[in-house]
């Protein structure tokens, strides 16, 4: 399949700032410039005054769920989220790893409790046809299911960039709002008011992955 280009639009309202949390595991960088290009200020940081200070966050991830927590405990990261997210509300969006640290648990490499605030398992990866690889790499569709403001201006048409062997299988079906089809249909993303996740990396799919960042950062 092919990727989708071009250039995407300038924000559409005075630009707050974003916080990518850094972690030790996340696509810093990649996430950083994504931001950058659509014109938002931002930090990447772990200190404390900088999520409190941040209009929205992003949790950014590559790798395994297990370290991903320990990594945001020992940080003294857990606590301070929970503040931000879910009793004040601020809009956080969980990219790859970072989408699966948003539910309860997870089964890879062990039994391991995640941030808790999607009901959901992250899984293995298990496409019915043998043929099918995992880790799943590469460009592939995005099934909206749902309305969700991350979605405004996408095509239905659109491929995202994936690079996981986990997903995210909710007991909630309410909180999907994306799915995509390798084999079968897995979770690509979720929402829960001010909690968005995607199990694609929007900041390496271009124009459409640009448009789903945009509208997070200035709709979510």
């Amino acid at each position: 399949m092919s990727s989708a280009g071009g250039s995407p639009a300038a924000p559409s309202r005075a630009p707050g700032l974003v916080t990518i949390i850094d972690y030790g595991l996340g696509n810093l960088r990649s996430v950083a410039g994504a931001v950058h290009r659509l014109g938002f200020p931002f930090r990447i940081s772990r200190e404390k005054s900088d999520l409190e200070a941040a209009d929205r966050l992003i949790l950014p991830g590559v790798g395994a769920f297990g370290d991903g927590m320990n990594n945001l405990h020992e940080l003294g990261l857990v606590p301070l989220l929970q503040r931000l997210v879910v009793e004040q509300k601020k809009p956080i969006l969980g990219i790859c790893l970072g989408c699966q640290l948003l539910a309860r648990e997870s089964f890879e490499f062990g039994h391991h409790r995640g941030l808790g605030w999607i009901d959901a398992s992250v899984v293995r990866l298990a496409p019915p046809d043998p043929g099918l690889r995992v880790p799943h790499v590469g460009w592939n569709d995005l099934y909206p299911v749902r309305p969700c403001p991350l979605w405004e201006g996408v095509p239905s048409s659109a491929l995202f960039y994936y690079v996981h062997s986990f997903h995210v299988d909710c007991r909630d079906l309410g909180l999907v709002v994306g799915e995509c089809l390798y084999g079968s249909r897995f979770v690509a993303a979720v929402q829960k008011g001010n909690i968005y996740g995607t199990q694609f990396h929007p900041e390496k799919s271009q124009l459409h992955g640009l448009t789903v960042l945009r509208n997070f950062l200035e709709r979510g």
